[in-house]
């Protein structure tokens, strides 16, 4: 049973009770992340993010682990363009427990000075961790390329210099303005009492401020382009989107059974013609980006610097294929089979359960779907709506290409580079 309390001061707090069930997965969502960043503060809030975990005025960044610990517990965090998530798995009666370290560590964090230039140095090393990974950072450069000069396209770990400037008054400024009880959603599945977590979570963030003046997004405009980043790699990595849909649009079931019968598992149509019959990538693959106004529509590979031109070609003629030929009622319902399926066996986590519970009030405001609903909804969609999709998205107006590898610009000419 789902149950829904907003909190006088704005708060919302949303419980799916599992009887049975020895655990309870406990989010705090916070609708803020790196979209919320002015251009000189990126990476703001993925820093809050780990500042959070770094000691408070009742509990050292020791205790906080060993408190977690301690009951076998799994205590975590991350940093979306969104929205940001502190959680923690915990056995159904340490419900208590779990609540008041959550509210300790966003109400009372210290921002220790030290702490702070110590962690400065974890996130710049996380950095260079993921530029020495193309095939992570490239979506990175998809998005900064994409959504140009747009909040959206700012990596959500910042940029070596912005990090390095961040100080601990701009993190508590930023905390004041964004960390305000209309951003709050704490979400908990398992087996719980929602009349005691709402007596939980009123005590826990009690300090969290009135909430403010709510901030309208600037919807982001999508850009054309092709780039080239020259790098000694042994692969090349390949990076092809189109724009796509928003988290709530009416399609949006549409557009995953689309993107799952073009690269979102091993037997779709590009891993069978890219890996399976010609042999030139080892990962390739599809998905849909969506954000709360705004979508993108991905497709990845990596492959040798010769194989480059041919699988991109390949990729733009199955993008092509799906907007001129109709998909078979046996491929669309073996789609249907395939969300259908993973998504009832998601539902044996009670993470997943809180994380869909939280993104259904996040994107869909006070409409929950059910998860009968979304079935229902994934088995209306017909072959005509996902060809339709396909002819209005995979155009050439918002194509972007990126490329990392020991490859030329003038490998892959524009005329090769159009969805007929």
């Amino acid at each position: 049973m789902i149950q829904r309390t907003t909190l006088d001061n704005g708060i919302r707090v949303l419980s799916e009770k599992v009887p049975g069930c020895h655990s309870i997965s406990l989010g705090v969502w916070v609708n803020n992340g790196s979209r919320h960043e002015p251009a000189e503060l990126s990476g703001i809030s993925h820093f809050i993010e780990h500042m959070l975990f770094k000691g408070t005025d009742r509990r050292s960044a020791q205790a906080i682990a060993r408190e977690v610990d301690s009951v076998g517990g799994l205590l975590n965090a991350f940093t979306s363009r969104e929205y940001s998530c502190y959680f923690v798995k915990i056995l159904a009666e340490k419900l208590p427990m779990a609540v008041d370290l959550l509210g300790d560590l966003i109400c009372h964090s210290r921002f220790d000075l030290d702490d702070i230039e110590k962690e400065r140095r974890v996130i710049l090393q996380e950095i260079a961790m993921i530029e020495d990974n193309p095939e992570e950072s490239i979506h990175d450069q998809f998005s900064n390329s994409f959504w140009a000069g747009h909040p959206l396209g700012m990596p959500v770990i910042g940029t070596r210099s912005t990090v390095a400037d961040i100080d601990r008054q701009q993190m508590l400024n930023f905390m004041n303005e964004r960390y305000v009880a209309n951003n709050f959603c704490v979400v908990a599945a398992g087996n719980l009492d929602h009349e005691e977590l709402v007596t939980l979570v009123e005590q826990a963030l009690s300090a969290v401020p009135e909430s403010g003046v709510e901030q309208k997004d600037v919807v982001p405009v999508v850009t054309r382009k092709i780039e080239v980043a020259q790098r000694d790699l042994e692969q090349t990595h390949i990076c092809l989107g189109v724009e796509g849909l928003p988290q709530n649009h009416v399609d949006r079931y549409g557009i995953y059974l689309l993107n799952t019968i073009l690269g979102g598992n091993m037997s779709s149509r590009l891993f069978q013609t890219v890996r399976e019959d010609l042999g030139l990538a080892y990962s390739v693959y599809s998905y849909h980006h969506n954000h709360s106004d705004s979508g993108a529509f991905i497709v990845y590979a990596g492959t040798s610097s010769e194989g480059a031109p041919l699988v991109t070609r390949t990729i733009l003629e199955e993008l092509a294929r799906l907007r001129h030929e109709a998909v078979s009622y046996e491929e669309l319902q073996s789609a249907k089979d395939y969300l259908n399926g993973g998504m009832l066996l998601s539902m044996e986590s009670m993470d997943n359960r809180m994380t869909r519970l939280a993104k259904n009030e996040l994107f869909l405001r006070d409409v929950g779907i059910s998860l009968d609903e979304s079935r229902a909804m994934i088995d209306a969609v017909t072959v005509e709506l996902v060809q339709h999709l396909a002819d209005s998205l995979f155009v050439n107006e918002t194509l972007n290409l990126q490329l990392v590898g020991q490859v030329e610009r003038s490998d892959f000419p524009d005329v090769d580079l159009q969805l007929e």
